[in-house]
């Protein structure tokens, strides 16, 4: 139940609809009164057949149209409600019995609160738009331009970026350099390229974000367009705002700090854009996942490293791979409920692609890997022994593992493991700085 139901001259549908009023009895009856005003009015409805017989102390005009509604709803003292359940029917009543001819219901042990809700946004705006078409204005949600601008980009995923570029500066420091102010603006221009990375992502996903009805706070994009919080062109303009400041900084980094900057500047500006932007796309190639460990790891990290010591060193680019790995982690896993909208769309990611037993495994072995770059580095001699604290995070992944197992068919039980996820990526990267700065 969370969609219409029609039923025409009895059959399964009609059956399921009238069993809900044989195990519910809250019943409410609404119809438009003689003088033309609306009413709801309780009443009792028993089953007859393939109709309902309606007992109600108020009068009720003959032949009229009515939806009569049957709810259930179990109070938790100091939690709140569960068991919520709905049926609504409409038809025709007349002399005490309505002959139903459509239903609508919900039921959460069917269908989340949640993704009800997601369920019921196309007939909101279409609500919306009619309802601007007779008041001869826009009618549509209202935010103000900060509150747009910070869920559109999604700036709480900017720990993403900003966990690189400081690794990056302190191995610089650890090897003697220091350029700290160069380094801030480096991260205000990676920071731009990642929020226009996240409104193009918006963009060119919105047919899979159309598609998904189970979306998160860590999954299914920023639903700005879904909810018509904002126009394409508007989050167009946005975007090119964020990668034209994020470009203009870089070049300027390459004018002070070295033209070898474009080695990876270039790269990273093309993998942002083309991760979902025709006609590239890779995510929807499968290979999003790399993409995102590329930009966000050896780009970043090395990117950093160079404006403050105008060189690029092999420490740097070996310390990155563990903070790639977590980071393409928080994609794999964020992913895994946004499977079906993306299959819908086209999206051939990993979740899509490959059943759910490889993809629990493969996080389990690309999170052994990156923890093992650690030890790894350390006997190399290419990172510092202090560095060995990002082990830290090793029970922290075991957590995710299971209950990624355990949850990878429930969205929103899956909430837990992504949000540890990206706790996991933060964990380990600030572990690693703090280990090189120990060692300095």
């Amino acid at each position: 139940m969370g969609c219409e139901q029609r039923a025409h001259g009895g059959g399964e549908l009609m059956t399921n609809t009238l069993r809900q009023f044989e195990q519910d009895k809250q019943t409410l009856m609404a119809f438009i009164a003689e003088d033309g005003f609306p009413m709801a009015v309780p009443v009792t409805a028993n089953v007859d057949g393939d109709r309902l017989r309606i007992s109600a102390r108020t009068e009720v005009p003959a032949n009229s149209d009515v939806a009569v509604t049957v709810s259930h709803i179990r109070p938790q003292p100091g939690v709140g409600y569960d068991q919520r359940r709905y049926t609504t029917a409409w038809g025709n009543y007349d002399s005490g019995v309505v002959n139903v001819e459509r239903s609508t219901g919900w039921d959460e042990q069917e269908v989340t609160f949640f993704e009800y809700c997601e369920r019921s946004v196309g007939r909101g705006n279409a609500y919306l738009e009619k309802l601007s078409e007779e008041r001869g204005y826009e009618v549509k949600p209202r935010l103000s331009p900060g509150w747009r601008f910070f869920l559109a980009t999604r700036v709480p995923f900017l720990s993403a970026t900003v966990i690189p570029v400081f690794l990056g500066a302190v191995i610089a420091r650890f090897d003697g350099f220091s350029a700290w102010w160069y380094v801030m603006l480096a991260l205000l221009g990676a920071s731009a390229i990642h929020l226009g990375l996240n409104v193009v992502n918006d963009i060119f996903d919105e047919e899979a974000d159309d598609a998904n009805t189970t979306p998160t706070p860590f999954s299914g994009g920023s639903r700005m367009l879904q909810y018509g919080l904002v126009t394409r062109r508007q989050m167009g303009l946005m975007a090119g705002v964020m990668f034209g400041a994020g470009i203009g900084i870089g070049l300027f980094m390459c004018a002070v700090r070295g033209w070898s900057l474009l080695w990876l500047g270039v790269p990273g500006v093309l993998l942002a854009y083309f991760y979902t932007a025709p006609p590239i796309r890779l995510a929807y190639r499968g290979i999003g996942d790399t993409a995102v460990a590329l930009g966000f790891g050896p780009i970043t990290v090395l990117g950093a490293y160079f404006v403050a010591a105008r060189q690029f060193s092999w420490g740097a680019a070996v310390a990155s791979i563990p903070v790639a790995l977590f980071v393409m982690l928080i994609l794999y896993v964020n992913q895994i409920p946004d499977r079906t909208g993306d299959a819908l769309a086209g999206k051939r990611t990993l979740a899509v692609r490959l059943s759910s037993k490889a993809i629990v495994t493969g996080y389990a072995i690309s999170a052994l890997v990156g923890f093992a770059m650690i030890p790894a580095g350390v006997l190399s001699g290419l990172m510092p022994w202090p560095t060995l604290l990002g082990l830290a995070g090793l029970p922290l992944a075991w957590v995710i593992w299971r209950r990624i197992g355990r949850d990878y068919d429930e969205p929103y039980a899956l909430m837990g493991a992504m949000g540890y996820n990206i706790g996991l990526h933060a964990l380990v990267g600030i572990a690693l700085i703090a280990g090189y700065l120990i060692a300095t």
